[in-house]
């Protein structure tokens, strides 16, 4: 599972994102519009910064703003920004990497060769899903769900 930080991180980059005409946005808005706490929102937006995603000018008519176009920032690279690499089992991870103490032989382990197979297939989804499409999927959805024509009497 994703952390409260990631959830909140898509939910406050998708706010920014389906208001384009917006050049930046106090913490304070998208805490409230997005019911997000305002000092767990601050460090989120930070570390979203500090990762290229967001920028940020201080002073009168500053706030945080996209630093990318939605269209080109992969939910991965969201994710990814607060969960670190995304490997099922430490023996596939490229930052902490460190062999299960149970497992005698990585190369033939049943375990790591099956998680590899889900660590790729999770990373093939997120790196491909840009927030554009997550907002477009979500738009579709919603869409669909008020043409639903209800004939209970």
């Amino acid at each position: 599972m994703i952390s409260m930080r990631s959830k909140y991180a898509l939910k406050a980059l998708g706010y920014m994102a389906r208001n384009p005409e917006k050049e930046s946005f106090l913490i304070a808005e998208i805490a409230q519009a997005e019911g997000i706490p305002k000092k767990f929102l601050e460090a989120i937006l930070l570390t979203l910064k500090n990762n290229g995603i967001l920028s940020s000018r201080k002073g009168p008519g500053g706030g945080y703003a996209m630093a990318k176009a939605p269209a080109t920032v992969t939910i991965g690279a969201i994710v990814r920004s607060f969960e670190g690499d995304l490997a099922p089992v430490q023996c596939l991870s490229e930052t902490a990497h460190a062999s299960c103490p149970e497992c005698g032989d990585e190369d033939t382990c049943g375990i790591r060769l099956v998680m590899a197979d889900v660590s790729q297939a999770v990373s093939s989804v997120l790196d491909t899903v840009t927030l554009a499409d997550m907002l477009q999927r979500s738009e579709f959805e919603r869409q669909k769900r008020q043409q639903v024509v209800d004939f209970a009497i």
